[in-house]
């Protein structure tokens, strides 16, 4: 079906098109998305909304329909758990589909199941239905982030072959930094909505984010053009990126990819990475409290013998400690990223395994020995090779299989990050809760932890190790390939100029138009980055 102006082949950029534009764009997307990881500032509030707890014993199936009585904490957070999971499979499922179809179109989709799913939980929470909001923000926000999150790699990597890193991580770092934007803008639009003790305003916040980010990642989805076939930058050579090893000199298609050696290495290379730093993000908080419990306000008390307000104080502490984290994951998706340009995919990933092994390795050492500052700047490294990881991953994947089908083969491997998004926490509050009920002092609760952690990332360290070039035999041969790009709707660059609505004429793509962009997306993410800033200095008094 032909839907015009969404079509892909309606987005070919013409002659004179910044390729910069596209960054923004992307960002536009991510940064909407990337609310995902701050949906927390909502479930206390959402856990109050009624003023009576439901029974002790009651099932979460009937928690799902209850109107009398308020939903449990441990309830909520499953609407996370769904949205990462149908973000995984919906990427997976709905890859290839975006290669034909076009980033634009996908954006569109994204931007409608994202906004749409928040409305639909404002009316879950004005009618106190649970599954409302798991349907919302859960089921369809999860198809929302999965489309939005692949819409632009593909593309990137095309427009930026002799940056494939760089541009790819200034996309992702939007996911990162979404959270980062939302959580303080959720607070304020809370307490701004909130009427009675009993009326937390979620419903309200709910319904002005769903706007807010459908406009937005609609106006970045209809940024989105795509390069003609046979563009490259200028004075680049594709004969350039050859040179580097680990580099394909041709593309893999998506129904043979998955089936390769290579993507299964890469697949426990990224769900490895996360695995290790999701556990640490799920608790990041209650670890510092735990570990060094008075010593966070210079007393010599353990967690226990903390008093309400000692406790309070030192939970502020800690979050600006989750606040630091979140800030390094951010710039940590950039800077790894841009590495992986120089160094390459895979020595990055060396670098973050054997980096993460030494850190965590050295944890516990010291957070008995009392080295606050150093344990944070360690935890907050590790944060950032966790961001890392997700923003060098698609040009890792372009340089083994090619850039034709990237997308759909990036798609299909972030059923990694769902499986990691479920294996790193158990893990992590498994082994705690464990060593809680056996009488483990709380300072010495995550010991064994770190011990398992190494021993993601040594599995991971040797899955990358492992990968190689794909054999010759699982190319794309020149018949397939223009098959493909057929099937892609892609036109040749001295054909560009021919299709109906793909020009971007040069006045469209001026400084003032770049400026603009940029400036859109760059506001939004310095007001989150000073907020950020201004919480996690208490760390520091």
């Amino acid at each position: 079906m032909n839907l015009g102006i969404l079509a892909k082949e309606h987005t070919v950029a013409g002659p004179g098109f910044n390729r910069w534009l596209v960054p923004p764009a992307a960002l536009a997307i991510h940064l909407c998305i990337g609310m995902a990881y701050g949906l927390s500032v909502f479930w206390l509030p959402l856990s109050k909304t009624v003023g009576a707890a439901c029974p002790a014993d009651m099932s979460l199936w009937s928690e799902l329909f209850v109107t009398s009585c308020d939903w449990k904490v441990s309830s909520l957070v499953w609407t996370f758990t769904i949205g990462i999971v149908f973000l995984g499979l919906a990427a997976a499922v709905f890859g290839g589909w975006l290669e034909h179809a076009g980033p634009r179109r996908a954006g569109a989709v994204a931007a409608l199941c994202w906004g749409g799913g928040w409305l639909i939980s404002a009316y879950g929470v004005t009618v106190h239905q649970l599954w409302m909001i798991w349907l919302g923000l859960g089921f369809l926000g999860g198809i929302g982030l999965g489309l939005g999150y692949i819409s632009p790699v593909s593309t990137l990597i095309k427009w930026f072959p002799d940056r494939r890193g760089m541009a790819t991580g200034m996309a992702i770092m939007g996911f990162g930094g979404g959270a980062m934007i939302g959580s303080p803008l959720g607070v304020m639009l809370m307490n701004h909505f909130a009427s009675a003790p009993g009326k937390p305003g979620v419903a309200s916040t709910f319904v002005v984010f769903g706007i807010i980010y459908f406009l937005f990642m609609m106006g970045g989805a209809f940024g989105y053009r795509v390069p003609a076939t046979g563009w490259k930058p200028e004075g680049w050579s594709p004969e350039q990126g050859k040179e580097k090893k680990h580099v394909t000199t041709g593309h893999v298609h998506l129904s043979v990819a998955w089936k390769t050696p290579q993507f299964w290495l890469i697949w426990m290379v990224l769900a490895m990475n996360v695995s290790a730093g999701i556990g640490i993000i799920s608790m990041a908080s209650p670890m510092l409290q735990e570990i060094f419990a008075g010593k966070l306000i210079s007393l010599q008390v353990g967690f226990n013998d903390l008093t309400p307000d000692q406790k309070k104080a030192i939970a502020a502490i800690a979050g600006g400690f989750t606040g630091l984290l979140s800030l390094f994951n951010i710039v940590g998706r950039f800077f790894w990223a841009s590495l992986s340009d120089w160094v390459g995919r895979k020595h990055t990933y060396y670098a973050f395994f054997l980096i993460g092994i030494a850190l965590y390795s050295s944890a516990t050492t010291l957070a008995h020995g009392g080295h606050l500052a150093l344990f944070v700047l360690a935890f907050c490294i590790i944060l950032s090779m966790y961001g890392g990881g997700f923003s060098t991953v698609p040009a890792y994947l372009a340089d083994i299989f090619g850039t034709q089908m990237v997308g759909a083969i990036h798609g299909r491997l972030l059923t990694a990050w769902s499986t990691a998004g479920i294996v790193g926490p158990v893990v992590v509050t498994y082994i705690r809760d464990t060593n809680l009920a056996a009488g483990v002092p709380r300072d010495q609760l995550y010991d064994k932890t770190m011990t398992y952690l190494v021993i993601m990332l040594v599995i991971g360290l040797v899955c990358n190790f492992l990968v190689r070039p794909v054999a010759e035999k699982n190319l794309m041969t020149e018949a397939e390939l223009a098959a493909e790009r057929q099937l892609a709707h892609e036109r040749a660059a001295a054909a560009a100029s021919e299709i109906s609505g793909a020009v971007v004429s040069e006045a469209k793509s001026g400084t003032g138009t770049l400026v603009l962009a940029w400036l859109a997306v760059g506001i939004p993410l310095l007001w989150g980055f000073f907020i950020t800033v201004d919480k996690a200095w208490v760390l520091f008094k």
